[in-house]
């Protein structure tokens, strides 16, 4: 299977990784009842069909997405097993409130947590979740905490550092500091500001992209119809948070997903291959990120591996994409 090369590490990864948000299960940013025995299934059904790596991250269900890996990659073989990249940043009090913070005590303690609950002695990649929030809020503690997380690279604990939402001021300051090695934006059909910053910075620089959300966290799939939309559990973060799950905009995106089924009809391919096809045909990016809750649902995108989309269908679906959305909007 075709890998590539992230960033300016010795990391080959597929052009396609599993993520875990979706699996956390119960937090603040739930996407609704998760069982883990299916959590663990579609994991290890990931790794059976060649997937060699898994994003995940502390905030997602507060600490049990962690978990629910390491439970699903027990017993594997040091060939078989798949790299884990993780995050820091995001951290959480006894009322479940979530917060960020970049102070170097806080990142060390993020550390040792993720390595306890991975139940690994180095992390691969190491990433900061977000360099500030509210996004576009003044971020004057990424360079200390490039500078703790690179100390934390020598002690052995992380073997690369990445970062996820920065852009190309913000990679500017801390690759002053030490290479980045990779960064991870939120990419689709639906949201493209990226394609002005960062991404050809990245390119230029050398720096890995792993986007997230190419499939609009469900969207851009096979099953997206009106009534999937509105059939979504109240506590899903996507009926409250996302715009393009609410009308006007939700009836441009629906045609869209029926262009695309057109276009994976032509090559026996699914809207979730054509979707995530989409964003890995910009030179930027390495690798796509796409989430499973289940075993089955792996079938749906594992053709995005090697699937390419032709000049003439990427202006297709150019012709035919709503305006750019932001995925928390």
């Amino acid at each position: 299977m075709q890998k590539r090369n992230l960033g300016n590490s010795d990391l080959a990864i597929t052009p396609v990784g599993l993520g875990t948000w979706a699996i956390g299960g119960d937090g603040p940013t739930s996407w609704g009842p998760q069982k883990d025995k299916d959590s663990i299934a579609a994991i290890r059904r990931a790794v059976e069909l060649g997937i060699n790596w898994i994003d995940t991250a502390p905030v997602y269900g507060l600490g049990h997405a962690e978990t629910v890996v390491a439970k699903a990659l027990k017993g594997l073989s040091a060939s078989e097993r798949p790299l884990v990249f993780t995050k820091c940043s995001l951290v959480w009090d006894r009322k479940r409130q979530v917060s960020h913070c970049l102070k170097p005590q806080t990142l060390r303690d993020e550390v040792e947590q993720s390595l306890k609950r991975l139940k690994v002695d180095v992390l691969d990649l190491m990433q900061i979740h977000w360099p500030s929030l509210p996004k576009g809020a003044p971020s004057p503690d990424i360079e200390e905490a490039w500078e703790t997380l690179d100390a934390l690279v020598h002690q052995g604990k992380i073997r690369h550092l990445g970062v996820s939402n920065f852009n190309e001021s913000q990679l500017r300051r801390i690759g002053a500091i030490e290479p980045v090695t990779s960064n991870q934006p939120p990419y689709s059909m639906l949201m493209r500001e990226v394609e002005e910053d960062p991404l050809p910075y990245c390119k230029d620089a050398g720096i890995g992209v792993i986007v997230y959300s190419p499939m609009h966290s469900g969207l851009l799939t096979d099953k997206t119809t009106r009534a999937w939309v509105e059939s979504l559990p109240k506590d899903d973060w996507r009926k409250t948070k996302c715009l393009a799950f609410r009308d006007p905009l939700l009836t441009e995106v629906l045609e869209l997903v029926e262009l695309l089924r057109t276009i994976g009809a032509r090559h026996g391919r699914t809207v979730c291959d054509v979707a995530v096809a989409w964003t890995l045909a910009n030179p930027a990016v390495t690798g796509a990120i796409v989430g499973a809750r289940r075993p089955e649902q792996l079938d749906g995108f594992l053709g995005a591996m090697e699937f390419r989309l032709g000049e003439e269908e990427l202006a297709e679906i150019r012709a035919k994409l709503p305006a750019s959305v932001e995925l928390f909007g």
